[in-house]
């Protein structure tokens, strides 16, 4: 279980250094709990918290720090032009895109370096541990919340 977590933390920290190295330098490890929101589309500061499992006021402070940054954008919804919600910009979707295409390419390193059979297997037992535990569902909901503490 040490390895399990040791791993996490540490493919973690190396994929958040290559999306830094690819352009964006000021992305944290919390911001991509809000892309992972923002992903289907634009949401509002309710919906980010209640995904999220946090305060309003928390999730408020990360969008501005989002915004500020140039990654999300605060606009009318088309639905209620008094609604106030939350979108990725092009940045922002650069960041995510980028994201997914570090992971994939360390993957690969990985089963290269493992072996396309063991790293299906890890891949496979993981899954099943998620699942155990309950989180594919959050994952599928794109409610992956942060650890609190």
């Amino acid at each position: 279980m040490l390895a399990i977590l040791l791993a996490a933390e540490l493919l973690g920290a190396e994929v958040l250094e290559r999306v830094r190295a690819a352009g964006h330098p000021q992305v944290r490890y919390s911001h991509g709990f809000v892309f992972q929101v923002l992903g289907p589309g634009p949401a509002s500061i309710g919906e980010l918290a209640a995904a999220l499992g946090v305060t309003s006021q928390a999730v408020s402070q990360s969008v501005t720090e989002l915004e500020r940054l140039g990654y999300v954008e605060r606009c009318a919804s088309e639905h209620d032009g008094r609604r106030r919600i939350v979108a990725l910009t092009k940045r922002g979707k650069d960041a995510v895109s980028r994201g997914r295409r570090v992971r994939a390419s360390l993957g690969r390193e990985l089963a290269q370096a493992i072996g396309e059979g063991r790293s299906a297997a890890m891949a496979a037992a993981l899954a099943d541990s998620l699942e155990a535990r309950g989180g594919m569902e959050a994952i599928a909901a794109r409610r992956v919340r942060p650890v609190a503490g």
